[in-house]
C-alpha cells in the first residue's frame, strides 16, 4: 500500500525575470515501509520534488497524497500536526559534531536565563513536540553526500535498521550510485526536472533505458576502464589473430550457472579474464567481467550466442 503518492507535480520558479520549471510532471509511488531512493545529478530537481511530500515546498501543480490524506487541502494546522509523522534529514544541517542531540538543541538556550533544570525541561518539550524520534516517514535530502566512506557506510546500515526494525518508510535523495545499490529497493532517476526512469533497483543497474541513467552506472563501474584501455591502445588489450575481447553483464538475477567454466569446457574455447566487478544488490549478482576469448572462430560465436541464451550480457569490444 502505497504512502506517498505524488502525482504529476510541477514546480515552477521565477529567476531573472525567466521563469522555469525545477520539476515538470513528475509522478513518484512510494510504498509503506520500502526505501525509495531518487537519484539525479546536482539541478536535476531531486530536492524540489522531496520537499514537495512534506510541503516545505508547495507544487505548481499536481497532487500530494500522504497517509491516504491530500496534503493540499490540509489547514495549515492540520497540516503541522501530519508534519509531525514525517522526518527530515537536510544536507546541511548545521549541528555541531561534538555535541548529541539533547545538546544541539539546548545550545541557543546557553544564554537565556534559564536555569540548567528549565533548559532540560524544554528540550525535552521541544523533542516531544516535533516527535524528532519516530516519524512514519523520513526524508534524507544528501544524507550521506559529505561523508567519508566507512561513515557512510554505518548511516546506511543505521538506516536500513530503522526500516526493518520499526517499518520506517525512507525516501533517499542522492547523487552517489553507491547509496541507492546498498540500501533502496527502488529508483527514480531524474533529469531536468523529469523523472527519466524508475523501477526495481536491480532491473535499473542491469539494463538501463536512459542514456542519463547509463552516465551514473559508467562512473560507477570499473568494467567501463576497458574503453580508456582501449583508447590507450594498451597492451592488456593487444590481441593475438582470431581472439575476441568481450565484455559479459548480468541482465537478469536468474544467473546462477558458472557459465565461464562451463562454457569453455563444451565450446572448447580459452576464456582469460582481464578483470571482473561482481556485486550483490537486491540479492542478486550484477555486474560483470571482461575476458579475451580465444579459439576457433566457430566455436568462439557458438560459445557467445550459448552465453546470450543464458540472460548474460555479451558485447564485443574488439576482435582481430
Amino acid at each position: 500500500m502505497a504512502i506517498i503518492e505524488l502525482k504529476n507535480i510541477t514546480k515552477t520558479f521565477e529567476q531573472d525575470g525567466k521563469i522555469f520549471d525545477a520539476v515538470k510532471d513528475a509522478s513518484v509511488s512510494v510504498e509503506r515501509g520500502e526505501i525509495f531512493g531518487i537519484i539525479g545529478f546536482s539541478g536535476a530537481g531531486k530536492s524540489t520534488l522531496v520537499r514537495t511530500i512534506n510541503l516545505l515546498g508547495r507544487p505548481t501543480s499536481g497532487s500530494v497524497t500522504v497517509n491516504g490524506k491530500n496534503f493540499l487541502a490540509l489547514s495549515e494546522k492540520e497540516l503541522r500536526q501530519e508534519r509531525k509523522k514525517i522526518g527530515m534529514i537536510f544536507q546541511h544541517f548545521n549541528l555541531m559534531k561534538s555535541r548529541n542531540v539533547f545538546d544541539n538543541v539546548a545550545f541557543p538556550l546557553k544564554r537565556s536565563g534559564l536555569s540548567k533544570e528549565e533548559i532540560a525541561k524544554k528540550v525535552h518539550s521541544l523533542l516531544e513536540l516535533v516527535e524528532i524520534n519516530d516519524p512514519d516517514i523520513l526524508l534524507c535530502d544528501e544524507a550521506t553526500s559529505a561523508l567519508d566512506p566507512t561513515t557512510t557506510k554505518s548511516i546506511l546500515k543505521l538506516l536500513k535498521k530503522l526500516n526493518r526494525q520499526l517499518g520506517l518508510t525512507i525516501v533517499i535523495i542522492t547523487h552517489q550510485m553507491e547509496v541507492i545499490k546498498e540500501i533502496c529497493g527502488r529508483v527514480a532517476v531524474m533529469e531536468k526536472g523529469k523523472i527519466v526512469e524508475q523501477g526495481a533497483v536491480f532491473e535499473i543497474f542491469a539494463n538501463p533505458k536512459d542514456e542519463v541513467t547509463k552516465r551514473f552506472i559508467r562512473a560507477t563501474s570499473s568494467l567501463t576502464k576497458i574503453e580508456e584501455l582501449i583508447e590507450e591502445d594498451s597492451p592488456v588489450v593487444h590481441l593475438e589473430e582470431g581472439e575476441y575481447l568481450v565484455r559479459f553483464t548480468y541482465i537478469q538475477k536468474n544467473v546462477s550457472e558458472p557459465l565461464i567454466s562451463a562454457t569453455s569446457r563444451i565450446y572448447d574455447v580459452t576464456m582469460n579474464l582481464i578483470f571482473a566487478e561482481i556485486e550483490i544488490v537486491q540479492d542478486a549478482p550484477i555486474g560483470g567481467t571482461i575476458a579475451i576469448i580465444s579459439g576457433k572462430k566457430e566455436n568462439i560465436e557458438r560459445a557467445l550466442q550459448h552465453i546470450r541464451e543464458e540472460n548474460v550480457g555479451v558485447e564485443v569490444l574488439k576482435n582481430a
